[in-house]
């Protein structure tokens, strides 16, 4: 009886063992999200923050009347706008695809970028999100 518990405890251990390394998250970070934070770090944390935090008082106009740089954590308002969107506004500009006499100081960097930066540099972005956050934003983006 007690050999049996034993082989059967063993067999159990085993198991469970197996089913662990089925759904233990991939140690591997995600090259396109490693691309991604390099590319943001050198060219959108300076005016979007290193913590993605983005510039205080980023809903009230600044002395020159444009809006300081958002948050691109979940408390602004990134989350809300589609993948497509937001490829756009990274590669032409916000006032570009806004139009319509806009001003902003968001540049675009499609002359800078690759497209595969720019979309590396929004799966950082989006990486850093909450689940909550991320399945809205990919309803919007119609992924989901």
């Amino acid at each position: 009886m007690r050999r049996d518990l034993l082989i059967g405890g063993a067999a159990l251990l085993s198991i469970l063992a197996g089913v662990g390394v089925f759904l233990a998250p991939d140690p591997r970070p995600d090259p396109t999200v490693s691309r991604g934070r390099e590319v943001y770090a050198a060219n959108c944390a300076v005016c979007h923050g290193q913590q993605l935090e983005g510039q205080p008082d980023w809903q009230s106009p600044a002395a020159n009347g444009r809006l300081p740089a958002p948050p691109h954590d979940k408390t602004g308002h990134s989350w809300h706008h589609s993948d497509a969107l937001l490829l756009s506004i990274i590669a032409l500009g916000t006032a570009a695809v806004v139009g319509d006499g806009y001003e902003s100081d968001m540049p675009g960097f499609a002359g800078a970028l690759t497209p595969e930066d720019m979309e590396a540099v929004l799966a950082f972005i989006k990486s850093t999100w909450p689940e909550r956050e991320a399945k809205y934003q990919r309803r919007v983006s119609g992924v989901e």
